[in-house]
């Protein structure tokens, strides 16, 4: 089997969708799987066609082979899942569930989460060969905040990983990804913070990056005009980081977001991505994965070429494309031919393609125009994983529109 590009180490759980209803009332549920780390793989695999896998934990039932089924329909690679022992009514391990309403209007998104001593919380150190794996050759190892908030278990196993894939040259991603109900009686947002810092300095691109100024997560409200000193400051806080990363999200309602993105590099200082003011939701679950895996892609993909300054830049002018519906103006270019983007022991990221130079504005601005699309289209979509294609992705990227396609 050939070895997998891009590995996440986190929960799948499966996510019950009550579709237009609501979980209370509710009689019938739209099944998906999805969780934070792996909805990143699983858009990597199915959108962007890049080799993926997942490394968690299920209870072999009957439930866990359902999340292995999807996950498998997902095309991410099931092999490094471990299989923990049924006890039948699930009194030592079981599978986590997601109870997810979509909202609408003023009503917003809605989630409740079952996942209490679910067979993934019980990973510990040593129980995955993290060295093996990453001396296969995997070009990037993504984990996050909502796997390290399952457990003080997780925590360890995250950073463990993490760890291992730096001492391989594996670039490693982290998402903070705060979820107060993981937190609620293990410390709160003052302990979710410093867990963020423990791992995310073990980084060298952390994406949701505005998830960690102030003093704790949710403690201060960044507004646009300051999202470059915000990043600038937790640059400061994480010295070793390389890319920075972050979506902008207003909502004026549940069905319309404004929707934005920024990143910080050393090499560049602060770009501003693409702006998609008054886009209409579906369904913002996952959306941020989404944005997250096609940032990956586009670091992965885009080469930096002798015209490519790292300097600082602004987003493109958007316009309306379309004769007969509206659509967004181009995000940015597509990227070029693959390339090798890995760490190394010091320096920054670079590219082993044309000039095997260092990340420069050019590409982090074609990173954030693949993610900010990615993202944008996933919202249009019901569940938390990704149905777009490269080919839309790339059309929205260029300024395509909502027009009927025959």
């Amino acid at each position: 089997m050939s070895v997998p590009e891009v590995i996440a180490l986190g929960e799948v759980m499966l996510r019950f969708d009550p579709g237009e209803g609501r979980i209370r009332t509710a009689r019938t549920f739209q099944v998906w799987e999805g969780g934070g780390e792996y909805n990143l793989v699983r858009g990597l695999r199915r959108c962007f066609g890049l080799r993926t896998a997942v490394v968690t934990a299920l209870v072999d039932n009957a439930v866990g082979r359902l999340a292995e089924d999807l996950i498998l329909q997902g095309g991410v690679d099931t092999s490094l899942i471990r299989w923990v022992p049924d006890d039948g009514i699930g009194r030592t391990a079981r599978n986590g569930l997601n109870f997810v309403e979509r909202g609408f209007g003023i009503r917003g998104a809605l989630g409740v989460s079952d996942r209490a001593n679910t067979a993934v919380s019980q990973l510990r150190k040593g129980d995955v060969d993290w060295h093996a794996l990453f001396a296969a050759g995997p070009r990037w190892f993504h984990t996050g905040g909502i796997f390290a908030g399952l457990s003080d278990t997780t925590v360890d196993v995250a950073e463990e990983a993490m760890d291992a894939a730096r001492r391989h040259g594996v670039t490693v991603s982290y998402d903070p990804n705060y979820r107060p109900s993981l937190w609620a009686d293990r410390g709160g947002a003052e302990r979710a913070r410093e867990v963020d810092l423990r791992l995310a300095r073990h980084a060298d691109v952390v994406v949701g990056a505005l998830g960690l100024t102030g003093p704790y997560p949710g403690a201060v409200r960044v507004r646009a005009e300051e999202v470059p000193d915000a990043l600038a400051e937790v640059a400061d806080r994480l010295p070793g980081v390389r890319v920075l990363a972050t979506t902008l999200r207003g909502v004026p309602s549940a069905g319309v977001n404004d929707w934005s993105s920024a990143a910080w590099s050393r090499a560049t200082g602060f770009v501003a991505g693409p702006e998609m003011p008054g886009l209409h939701v579906l369904d913002r679950i996952g959306s941020g994965d989404a944005f997250a895996a096609g940032l990956i892609y586009g670091l992965l993909t885009s080469a930096p070429g002798p015209e490519d300054e790292p300097t600082d830049v602004s987003g493109p002018d958007h316009g309306r494309g379309g004769d007969d519906a509206p659509g967004h103006g181009p995000l940015g270019r597509a990227g070029s031919e693959h390339v090798s983007l890995r760490r190394t022991a010091s320096g920054p990221l670079t590219g082993t393609g044309p000039t095997g130079g260092p990340l420069t504005a050019d590409c982090l601005k074609r990173a954030l125009a693949y993610g900010t699309a990615h993202g944008a289209l996933v919202m249009t979509t019901p569940g938390d994983v990704s149905m777009a294609s490269l080919a839309e992705v790339e059309a929205l990227m260029t300024g395509g529109s909502a027009a009927v396609r025959r």
